[in-house]
């Protein structure tokens, strides 16, 4: 039977403390801000020198939400009546005074991993009424607490890296109480910046010079914002610890975990061995110098929280040789752990080490490679997002843990996929929930690529890390309202959301890179058109939620919702219009040609679309984000240069009017005035079409609009038809509804059949009501008749008597005309025989 989970109202981001946050004054809680007075911040000496860095940060959220700026102060107690205390437990003695008098209980934080505490205490030292305790169990716990609130108060950890707006406030108070944030459930949770040219790597160069901590700053600051605390670095041609020897000591100031990736042991980065190494990178042939490179490695990281990554890839992150001998690989790792043990003075298994089963790894592994027991292994994915191997759930448990190495990005086959978002969060979540119910909880680290734009993954990724157990099948959409909310605020929630979660569906059926003309069919189901239009549907949504929001969230919808969901539908429309020219073109049908063109605009459009995300959201702030190539490709890999992908014009001989007939089909014929195969004027008249004027095509009238037909005038239309039936058919002279301005004599015309008797009509001598119908349609529908006696080809002439009549269309009812506002669609036009 199936069971049904119910959901829960509770948000699903924020670290729960939405609630703690009151936008008024509330006496009985703690005023953290009023009438341009904001509560100082209070600091032990002794704390972590990243938990007065991240003070910092939250002082300036404090102003960014339009409070006066705090006071940082350390280590002494201003008399002042309300004080924010912050602290690391065992790191604060301000905290361990609190709890030697009685008044905060600590015990519950003492031992644990990066747990918090918001709690607001009554009379805590002289002369001060209230603080407001954020304490962690350790650094991180604390510098949580600080950002947990600050995400509560409204600041998105994304208001930099997506230009969300924050707020504005004049008064904050928290509600009193004792609120605790438990421990994560996975131990380390973090991002991996990988595959990061040309786009991340352009935009770093042009705005920080390098892979610097004047970049990295903004990277940490945004792991910690969103409860995260590890990272691999940038690694194509980058190498962190070399680029600036900074990187390393403010990472471990703020208590960023930095790790290598799954080809680079004891933390020297594969450039480096560019840069530095020499001879073969080949244990069996090299190991001295393979050494010495990992000593160097594992000396410049020895002080610094870290999980050492050991055993050994092919050069460059390919396979190692295919007679690679596991006894080697183990031996490997066994000289690795003497190398950690040298450098660290401790036993090596007191420094985390990780080893990853990536691609052929897991053959070995397979095969009886084995590693130490507290060495965590790091499982893998396909790197498209599927589990490749879990741990036996009745097997003994491994004292090293296990880990889980993820892709939302992946240079290699089928093909790469590095443009936009493809991870549809449901697949994500069923997939990690999968991971975590196998006991795989040491270690989520997931391939982000260039970060942007992975915006919403990254924060679900971090959010299921943070505690899988709140997710469940049925709760997962309100993950993403609530995402949206905290971006673009709860009246654009709910349909921002939607079209998230569609766009990602939809790439998530087949990737940008993989999609092209024959992805889809034309012919079965209607399919290629199908999801073009869904798509185009989806786009104009997002454009219309858009111009609804308000103008200070413009730049982060447009990142977030907007630019992914126009640019991934004009992929759509192009790649259709590439189906639809192959196909007519193999039929020499001409409209291939129009579909060719279709290409090409959608082809330009693409570009400028890049240049509107590069340079004109936010100012230009992301200039070189959107320079991955996403058209052109011709196997796995990225091609050098976007290509137009190839169409075919059919050539067509110049055929005039002239030249032409109308063909009868369905019981009736259709055409736009302007397609006249003959037209004749006068020395003083002319006819001339009015290009667009008219409710489907364009109009056509006679010129000077001033000059009258003398009575033996003969302007007129023609237009060559081919009669299949015949009869007495209704003739409909589609007209603009120009009225008988003068002086009520109303506007003639006479039709008539190969030159024979003519029927003259007056289409508004006089009103009977039909004034309203005529402007509310736009249109006189003129009714005349004629008379087929055989079938073939017969010339329909109209003759204008006065000026100002505008003919739009003309409709003949062959006994099959259905009523519609706009008249049948033009029929058949094809050359005479």
């Amino acid at each position: 039977m199936l069971m049904l989970l119910v959901l829960s109202t509770q948000k699903l981001i924020a670290g729960g403390l939405d609630d703690l946050v009151l936008f008024e004054k509330n006496e009985a809680g703690f005023v953290l801000s009023d009438e341009g007075q904001t509560a100082s911040i209070v600091l032990g000496e002794n704390d972590y020198e990243g938990v007065k860095y991240v003070a910092n940060l939250f002082g300036e959220d404090l102003k960014r939400i339009g409070l006066a700026e705090p006071k940082l102060i350390i280590g002494d107690i201003p008399t002042e009546k309300n004080i924010v205390l912050v602290g690391t437990v065992g790191q604060n003695t301000l905290l361990d005074e609190l709890e030697e008098s009685g008044k905060l209980d600590l015990s519950d934080l003492r031992g644990q991993w990066e747990k918090s505490l918001v709690q607001v205490v009554e009379n805590p030292f002289p002369g001060v009424d209230k603080a407001l305790v954020l304490a962690g169990s350790d650094k991180r716990g604390t510098i949580y607490a600080m950002l947990n609130l600050s995400r509560a108060m409204g600041v998105s950890p994304w208001y930099w890296w997506a230009d969300v707006p924050v707020d504005q406030h004049s008064v904050i108070s928290i509600k009193a109480g004792r609120f605790v944030t438990d421990s994560p459930k996975v131990q380390y949770r973090g991002i991996f910046l990988n595959d990061e040219e040309p786009a991340l790597g352009g935009w770093v160069r042009e705005n920080f010079g390098d892979f610097n901590a004047k970049f990295y700053s903004h990277v940490f600051e945004l792991i910690l914002r969103l409860r995260g605390n590890y990272l691999w670095p940038a690694m194509w041609g980058k190498a962190f610890f070399d680029d600036d020897p900074e990187n390393g000591r403010l990472a471990d100031e703020l208590g960023i975990v930095i790790g290598t990736s799954h080809h680079e042991p004891l933390g020297r980065a594969h450039d480096e061995w560019r840069r530095y190494g020499s001879g073969p990178w080949d244990y069996s042939k090299n190991a001295k110098v393979l050494t010495d490179f990992w000593t160097k490695g594992m000396e410049r990281m020895k002080d610094y929280e870290t999980i050492v990554t050991v055993g050994m890839r092919g050069d460059g992150d390919e396979a190692m040789s295919e007679g690679t001998n596991i006894a080697l690989l183990e031996q490997i790792v066994r000289d690795q752990r003497k190398i950690i043990n040298k450098v660290t003075g401790k036993k090596a298994e007191e420094t985390p080490q990780m080893w990853a089963l990536y691609k052929e790894v897991q053959d070995y592994y397979d095969k009886g490679m084995r590693v130490p027991d507290d060495v965590t292994l790091l499982l893998c994915d396909d790197n498209w997002g599927d589990m490749r191997k879990l741990p036996n759930i009745d097997a003994p448990k491994h004292p090293g843990g296990y880990g889980m190495y993820y892709h939302f990005d992946y240079v290699g086959g089928p093909r790469n996929y590095k443009w936009m978002n493809v991870s549809q969060i449901q697949r994500v979540w069923e997939q990690l929930n999968l991971t975590y119910s196998h006991g795989v909880d040491r270690v989520w680290i997931v391939n982000v690529g260039d970060l942007k734009p992975m915006e919403y993954p990254i924060s679900f990724f971090l959010d299921m890390a943070w505690n899988p157990e709140q997710f469940n099948a049925q709760n997962l959409f309100q993950h993403t309202v609530d995402w949206c909310a905290e971006q673009f605020g709860e009246a654009y929630a709910e349909d921002a959301a939607r079209i998230i979660d569609l766009y990602t569906k939809y790439n998530h059926r087949v990737t940008p890179e993989l999609l092209d003309e024959n992805t889809f069919s034309l012919e079965n189901y209607n399919e290629f058109e199908r999801v073009r239009n869904d798509y185009r549907d989806l786009a104009v949504d997002a454009l219309r939620l858009y111009n609804l929001i308000p103008n200070a969230y413009k730049d982060a919808f447009d990142q977030l919702v907007l630019f992914p969901t126009n640019a991934c539908s004009n992929l759509y429309e192009m790649y259709y219009a590439v189906a639809k020219n192959h196909q007519l073109a193999a039929a020499n049908n001409p409209e291939a040609n129009d579909w060719a063109d279709e290409v090409q605009q959608c082809f330009d459009r693409d570009s400028l679309l890049t240049v509107h995300y590069n340079q004109q959201i936010a100012g230009g702030k992301w200039n070189h984000q959107m320079d991955q190539i996403r058209i052109g490709y011709t196997y796995w890999q990225q091609p050098e240069v976007r290509k137009m992908p190839e169409v075919f014009r059919v050539e067509v001989p110049e055929i005039s009017n002239s030249e032409k007939v109308f063909v009868e089909a369905d019981g009736y014929i259709s055409i736009e005035a302007s397609n006249f195969q003959q037209s004749r004027g006068s020395d003083k008249i002319h006819w001339e079409v009015i290009p667009g004027l008219g409710k489907t095509g364009s109009g056509i009238t006679t010129f000077p609009q001033n000059e009258y037909p003398a009575e033996t005038d003969s302007i007129y239309l023609e237009y060559a038809i081919q009669f299949s039936t015949t009869g007495a058919f209704e003739v409909h002279a589609l007209l603009s509804p120009t009225l008988n301005f003068n002086a009520n004599k109303g506007l003639r015309y006479a039709i008539s059949i190969d030159g024979g008797t003519e029927q003259v009509v007056n289409m508004n001598e006089h009103y009977r009501g039909e004034l309203g119908q005529w402007q509310a349609e736009r249109i006189i529908d003129s009714i005349s008749y004629l008379v087929i006696e055989k079938t073939g080809i017969h010339h329909l002439r109209l003759r204008v008597l006065e000026p100002g009549i505008v003919l739009q269309k003309i409709l003949i009812d062959c006994g099959g005309l259905k009523p519609s506002f706009l008249g049948a669609p033009q029929s058949e036009l094809k050359k005479l025989d």
